[in-house]
């Protein structure tokens, strides 16, 4: 198995990635992915511091658009194993059928071993529907779920009722990053093929979470780094072959990647370092995580939790809000993804490791 360790060379302190050599591994150099050189300094702790049939259908392969009412299997190498978390939605499209707009429930599993689509008619749109729609899908697969988390929260009382005579976990959440990935895909592929499409009816630039902007509490005393640092991993490191995997992360998790990700584009991340490292990893494992934002107005770095929750890392100076630019724009330019590393110092592995990405707006 390979191992994570992140070390400060002499020069600066500009880190790398670090592979166990004995493994036949290899160095990664982290350098920032905009073309403006990146700074070296590290930020030093400034807190203030059409109804279904009862059971429905399988397929293993079939064209994107025309799935519906059909749980589709994953094949191939790349296909993973199902899992026990899956994610849903059950909303309007920007497509117009006989005048009214079309409604779809949409089921995916967070390892996207299976997805499932079914079109409603509009005066199916409600808690008993859906929640039958839900229960025929689990009584057609092996792998049952324990947890569905949805993210749209003009939504929230329709599912969180439909779910509730379901046996499973029904939790509002920010990190759905296979369902997000998905309907990426559908807006861009599957909605404008059909006929009816209505790009106008797309909710552009909004994102379709419960709550607004929060403000951000104050990270427990026990729980602060010491020093923070804006660093880059080559895209190809999460890929199939590369070093980065669920199996050296330490307690951290790894999202679901965009899909068509450039092999040789890197993405951004932020490492806190702290003697607290283990006791930081564990509390970030407790909660979940969404990512880790900069305010370039108000200076200050951000660690999102939850449906709802901010968390005040750490302030910015002048030299370190450059790297914040860079930092939020190299998010940009990946479609939200970046990365958070928590460790002891710049020898060690680190305790917890997580790939995450933002949730993406019109969608």
């Amino acid at each position: 198995m390979n191992s994570l360790k992140l070390f400060q060379i002499c020069v600066g302190v500009l880190l790398i990635l670090l592979c166990d050599q004995t493994t036949n591994s290899f160095v990664v150099p982290l350098v920032h992915q905009s073309n403006t050189k990146p700074t070296t300094s590290m930020i030093e702790r400034s807190l203030t511091r059409s109804s279904l049939s009862s059971t429905p259908s399988t397929a293993t392969t079939t064209q994107e658009g025309s799935e519906d009412g059909i749980v589709i299997k994953a094949t191939g190498k790349n296909a993973k194993s199902p899992s026990t978390d899956w994610e849903l939605d059950c909303y309007s499209r920007p497509v117009v059928v006989d005048g009214k707009k079309l409604w779809e429930i949409l089921l995916i599993d967070s390892t996207e071993s299976f997805r499932y689509v079914k079109t409603l008619p509009s005066n199916q749109v409600n808690s008993k529907e859906l929640r039958r729609v839900i229960e025929s899908v689990i009584d057609s697969v092996e792998t049952k779920p324990d947890t569905i988390r949805f993210f749209r929260g003009a939504m929230f009382n329709m599912i969180n009722i439909a779910l509730s005579d379901v046996s499973v976990v029904a939790k509002p959440s920010r990190c759905t990053f296979a369902l997000s990935s998905w309907l990426e895909q559908r807006h861009a592929i599957v909605y404008p093929a059909m006929e009816g499409y209505r790009g106008s009816m797309r909710e552009k630039g909004q994102r379709a979470t419960f709550l607004d902007i929060r403000v951000p509490r104050k990270l427990p005393d026990a729980l602060r780094g010491e020093k923070y640092a804006f660093v880059g991993l080559p895209a190809f490191e999460f890929l199939d072959g590369g070093s980065i995997s669920s199996e050296n992360i330490g307690m951290g998790k790894l999202c679901t990647l965009p899909r068509n990700l450039p092999a040789d584009a890197f993405i951004q991340g932020v490492v806190i370092l702290t003697q607290r490292a283990k006791a930081l990893a564990t509390w970030l494992s407790g909660v979940e995580i969404v990512g880790m934002s900069c305010n370039l107005r108000k200076r200050t770095v951000v660690m999102e939790t939850d449906i709802d929750t901010e968390y005040l890392m750490a302030k910015l100076n002048d030299v370190q809000r450059k790297e914040a630019n860079i930092f939020e724009e190299g998010k940009a330019g990946m479609a939200g993804l970046h990365f958070i590393s928590v460790q002891e110092n710049e020898d060690e592995d680190p305790e917890g490791f997580w790939l995450l990405r933002d949730l993406p707006s019109g969608i």
